[in-house]
């Protein structure tokens, strides 16, 4: 354990997490008797007392009702979980049975990323939840152009997480099925493999003046690519909301309510954990009023990057208490993230 450089000497530092740690294991308010017969800190109770007087008013302490017990406050939290933690690994057991759990698991994609949030569930005793990569990191695989009659046809995109988009279009002049195919080979040839926020309209205007057809099919083409790349945020696979019910801060089923009506709603979900979706390859932490919302006060989640593919990435996640194991918890989110990453690699899409 590392002091705070500049803010707390060691021994404050020390006193402040032990009690991070007693208040994650019991979830009762830790005193100084308390620190006193558990821990050998070497100091008096009446120091230790006076400790953590100095800590409440720093700002890292909080005394939530008239007894002699404190609990950490969010700079608490967040002072113990980037200076005071000690980092931990996922121990090789726990690791194995994750692999042994994806690899057993489908191999269709949609399935794949349900089953890894179950697990991240279970494993975690909270919330979990999985974001798929942003439509516009996936990758362009090709367009498939249907000709149903001469005025007619059905355009699919296929990126690199499946079907992207399906639209059916009208023309306003007569085009033929080779039309069809001449325009679907020259943007498969073109545009094959390259991220879909790369591919630009005036390519898809240059592959139709290759292919030699009209504006309005080259149109429609456009329509559909703008159609696989509309979706704002990704989707979200999310379980283990029960597990909320295990933990003393959500009795209140008022304040449970508030947090999973959060939860449903997909856009806000996303925004706890986007920046994460351009972040480094590291597990991190929003504790409290940093997930900034009222309802989520008593909340923090961890998160972590994974990777499917070259290019694309989604993030997973772990929503509970502030009071939550937060080393064994990105521990835990750094294990399941390499795994799925992984197991990606041999993933069908469909």
């Amino acid at each position: 354990m590392k002091s705070p450089i500049g803010r707390l000497d060691p021994r404050k530092a020390y006193i402040l997490a032990t009690v991070v740690y007693e208040y994650i294991a019991t979830a009762e308010p830790v005193g100084s008797q308390t620190l006193t017969q558990k821990y050998n800190l070497g100091v008096s109770s009446a120091t230790i007392r006076n400790e953590m007087a100095e800590l409440e008013a720093g700002g890292y302490l909080v005394q939530p009702h008239t007894s002699a017990g404190r609990i950490p406050s969010d700079a608490g939290y967040r002072t113990y979980v980037d200076e005071l933690m000690k980092r931990e690994q996922l121990p090789v057991p726990e690791r194995r049975r994750i692999e042994d759990e994806l690899r057993s698991a489908s191999r269709e994609l949609d399935e794949l990323i349900d089953h890894t949030t179950r697990l991240l569930g279970r494993l975690s005793n909270n919330l979990a939840f999985v974001v798929k990569p942003a439509a516009d990191t996936h990758t362009f695989r090709h367009i498939q152009l249907i000709w149903l009659t001469p005025r007619t046809g059905v355009a699919i995109v296929m990126t690199s997480m499946g079907v992207a988009a399906q639209r059916m279009f009208e023309l306003k002049n007569d085009a033929s099925a080779d039309d069809f195919t001449h325009l679907s080979n020259a943007l498969n040839a073109r545009m094959g493999g390259r991220k879909m926020r790369d591919i630009a309209d005036t390519e898809v205007e240059v592959a139709a003046r290759d292919a030699g057809v009209g504006d309005d099919l080259r149109g429609a083409v456009i329509d559909a690519l703008h159609a696989a790349r509309s979706h704002e945020e990704p989707e979200i696979s999310a379980a283990g909301a029960q597990n909320l019910l295990d933990q003393p801060e959500f009795h209140d089923l008022r304040k449970l309510r508030s947090i999973l009506e959060i939860v449903e709603e997909q856009k806000t979900l996303y925004d706890l954990v986007a920046e994460a979706m351009s972040g480094d390859n590291q597990a991190s932490v929003k504790i409290g009023h940093e997930l900034g919302s009222d309802d989520m006060m008593e909340c923090s989640v961890v998160t972590m990057p994974y990777r499917f593919g070259e290019h694309a990435h989604g993030v997973l996640a772990i929503l509970g208490p502030r009071r939550m194991p937060y080393g064994r918890l990105m521990a835990l989110a750094a294990g399941t993230a390499d795994s799925l990453s992984e197991r990606l690699s041999d993933v069908e899409i469909k």
